[in-house]
């Protein structure tokens, strides 16, 4: 997602919804989910859709109901199982649906819940949105993460399970309009009542809020960028604009293919799609509302003079195929991994066009973005988001672990085996610290959580002692055994210290205490002098 003030940094107390919602309970850990089939109509003057979406899963266990999430702003016309309507309950906006026979271990089952009425407009980016484009014609999209997609339509709506098939969606919108969705395009047809059906097919998984509509009068353009289409939507004022603009996707996915392998959803494509609001990571469709100018609403984001060198939306939204869509944490807890590793791919993108002294330049602009007030993985199982330093500690993180195995041709080879390893799943912070202590032999257990579960930075503590020439060094963390190495002394000749939490060590130290100095841009630490 791209950011701004938006993160909750206040802990709120957990509605019902949140509870329901979070939880991955026995009526949704009983089924796995194989496809979505959507199927829309949406009626720009009424500000209304009805359709249906038929939910296709397969039963783990023995059972007789399963849990889907609807909005109650929303009416059920029906839900139908082996064409007879079922018995359902609404408690806020799940869905408890009940079956006349016991499902067995292994059954598939398909479940069409047929629904219609008026999406409320809300969060920071409207979720479901009855906009107008300068012509004032309807201009009407849908990014919804936070808020979850169950606003606008019926569906398992957690992180955990994706529909292993994919997902087909069908969107019949009034004629002259098109609608751009996720997937690859499967060919369009007039209904003979004034509207067109656009029909898009998702060959892959997809976490459920990376669903997307994007309706209004685009014009297409494409190119190819090895064995990806890229298709391109505007509105026809911003064509032009457009066609500029874009020309710098082929050069960022040059740059996260050389680091982490090829783009991850070929079968579907890479589309950038305008939008009336700042940009979503919707899977092979990302939503982008930049202004077609480099910079982030024409700022320089990280204040150092490189964010203007490029479109930030581009950039970052575009780095999420990879962790965020590919790659997606199982519980919104975790959500650093979507969003710590796509700013640390900014960073990536700075290092592949312009060299790692600039990459670093970028990152350290991110630090007074950082609050360091709360934990950037919050409680599982209730639909909190994280704090927003999720995005910049995560990333200054990340960048601090490569200081810390400081060989950077084994690193990139690192990070590229552990996308690799993860492509296509779902995962938590568990998967991720197993993974890098194989890799690495050590128990890196403290660092990660020091740094994702502690609201504090680690502090070096420094001792200087002129008489006997030396400094004495300590860490002050949470994590007792954080034993993270540090490049410390004289910029020209580092010296890698190994302090640990148990006990002060020392060094030799003739110059001043001014003149001592610790590697900040390499390792994101508190320094304290005394």
């Amino acid at each position: 997602m791209g950011h701004g003030a938006h993160a909750p940094d206040a802990v709120k107390a957990p509605t019902r919804d949140d509870l329901l919602r979070g939880s991955y309970g026995p009526y949704r850990a009983n089924n796995d989910l194989l496809s979505y089939h959507l199927t829309l109509r949406v009626d720009p003057e009424a500000k209304s859709i009805a359709g249906t979406n038929v939910v296709r899963f397969r039963m783990l266990l023995d059972g007789q109901r399963i849990q889907l999430e609807l909005t109650p702003q929303l009416t059920i016309e029906s839900i139908t199982f082996e064409k007879k309507p079922l018995t359902y309950r609404r408690d806020e906006r799940t869905l408890w649906i009940d079956f006349p026979r016991m499902l067995h271990k292994g059954d598939a089952g398909e479940v069409t819940v047929a629904y219609s009425g008026k999406p409320v407009t809300q969060g920071r980016f409207g979720c479901f949105s009855f906009d107008k484009d300068k012509e004032g014609k309807p201009w009407i999209t849908t990014a919804c993460e936070g808020e979850g997609a169950s606003i606008w339509w019926p569906n398992k709506d957690q992180w955990r399970d994706e529909p292993q098939d994919g997902m087909e969606i069908d969107v019949a919108v009034p004629n002259g309009l098109m609608d751009v969705s996720n997937g690859r395009f499967a060919g369009s047809k007039d209904l003979g009542d004034g509207y067109t059906e656009w029909k898009w097919v998702v060959h892959y998984p997809i976490n459920n809020y990376d669903v997307a509509l994007n309706i209004g009068e685009y014009q297409h353009f494409s190119d190819k960028h090895k064995d990806t289409t890229l298709d391109y939507y505007a509105l026809p004022e911003d064509l032009d604009k457009a066609k500029a603009q874009f020309a710098q996707v082929p050069v960022m996915l040059d740059a996260y293919e050389h680091y982490f392998g090829e783009y991850p959803f070929d079968k579907d494509g890479y589309k950038l799609i305008e939008v009336p609001y700042a940009g979503m990571e919707h899977q092979s469709a990302v939503a982008y509302g930049n202004h077609f100018e480099n910079g982030y609403s024409g700022r320089d984001w990280t204040g150092v003079g490189i964010s203007p060198k490029f479109d930030f939306i581009i950039i970052h939204e575009s780095a999420h195929e990879w962790f965020g869509n590919s790659i997606t944490a199982a519980d919104v807890s975790d959500m650093w991994i979507h969003e710590g590793w796509a700013t640390y791919m900014e960073s990536l993108y700075v290092e592949y066009r312009w060299g790692k002294a600039d990459a670093l330049l970028y990152l350290n602009g991110l630090k007074p973005k950082i609050k360091n007030e709360m934990p950037i993985i919050t409680q599982h199982d209730i639909n909190a988001e994280p704090p927003e330093d999720q995005y910049f500690k995560g990333a200054l993180m990340i960048n601090t672990l490569r200081s810390v195995i400081d060989d950077d041709p084994k690193w990139f080879h690192d990070i590229h085996d552990f996308y690799q390893d993860f492509q296509y799943q779902n995962i938590m912070t568990e998967n991720v610290e197993q993974w890098w202590d194989g890799r690495t032999h050590t128990d890196l257990g403290p660092f990660f959580d020091q740094y994702l579960r502690h609201a504090a930075l680690p502090i070096l503590e420094l001792r200087f002692n002129p008489a006997g020439g030396t400094v004495g060094y300590h860490w002050k963390t949470d994590e007792g055994g954080f034993a993270m190495p540090i490049k410390v002394g004289d910029p020209q000749h580092w010296t890698l210290i190994r302090p640990v939490t148990t006990e002060w060590r020392t060094m030799p130290w003739t110059g001043t205490q001014d003149a001592f100095q610790v590697a900040t841009d390499l390792y994101y630490v508190t320094v304290i002098k005394e």
